[in-house]
């Protein structure tokens, strides 16, 4: 059983490697181009926030806590939450790229066998790759056209739009994982001082007047 399994992951691992490769692509759109900027914004934040667990944390999981009353059994571990993001990633812009969904990711899970820190980070960031490269076909006009997506029709913007609810949703429910394992989430974190002083914007002399009504005149 241990080498069947390793040999199907052998064969699985070069399709999922596949994933997400750099390939021609038409000028984006307008639209496209604003939803592609929309991805790059959330890998920045999700790719960090899953690198932020420490490896030998990984594995992850509430469960593990014990706490009295609590409902956690059989929850997914961090671990499988990113890998299940990276699984969905690819199964939802698949008909956005009008390609079929990638043979061998699994979703919603994500191959089973795939349990390595690296691989895992490395799947996910493929799946953003994937991402980028579904939105540049985009267009006005082809975002509310019907596609297939698990038996059912669909517009391509309902899946934009479930792409990222979906992955904040999970990115929500990472950021308590990475509170309850002792580890604070990058968007926690302490900015760097250059950061937080910023040049106050002056206003008009013409707001004045309404910001005295609503706040009180400045104190000298």
């Amino acid at each position: 059983m241990i080498r069947m399994r390793g040999f199907v992951l052998l064969a699985v691992l070069p399709a999922v490697a596949s994933f997400g490769q750099p390939g021609p692509t038409a000028p984006a759109s307008p639209f496209g181009a604003a939803v592609d900027e929309e991805i790059a914004q959330l890998e920045k934040q999700f790719v960090a926030l899953a690198e932020a667990m420490p490896p030998e944390k990984f594995d992850f999981s509430p469960e593990g806590l014990r706490i009295p009353g609590s409902d956690l059994a059989g929850v997914r571990t961090y671990a499988t939450q990113v890998r299940h993001v990276a699984a969905d990633n690819f199964a939802i812009w698949a008909p956005i790229s009008g390609k079929p969904e990638p043979a061998g990711i699994d979703a919603p899970n994500g191959p089973a066998g795939m349990t390595s820190r690296a691989e895992i980070l490395d799947f996910l960031k493929r799946s953003f790759a994937f991402s980028h490269e579904a939105a540049r076909r985009l267009t006005a006009e082809n975002a509310t056209e019907l596609v297939d997506f698990r038996g059912r029709k669909v517009t391509p913007l309902s899946l934009v739009v479930l792409a990222f609810s979906h992955a904040m949703d999970h990115y929500g429910q990472m950021v308590e994982y990475l509170r309850l394992s002792g580890t604070a989430p990058p968007g926690s974190r302490p900015r760097p001082q250059s950061d937080r002083e910023r040049t106050p914007i002056p206003l008009p002399a013409e707001d004045e007047p309404v910001l005295e009504a609503a706040f009180g005149a400045p104190k000298p």
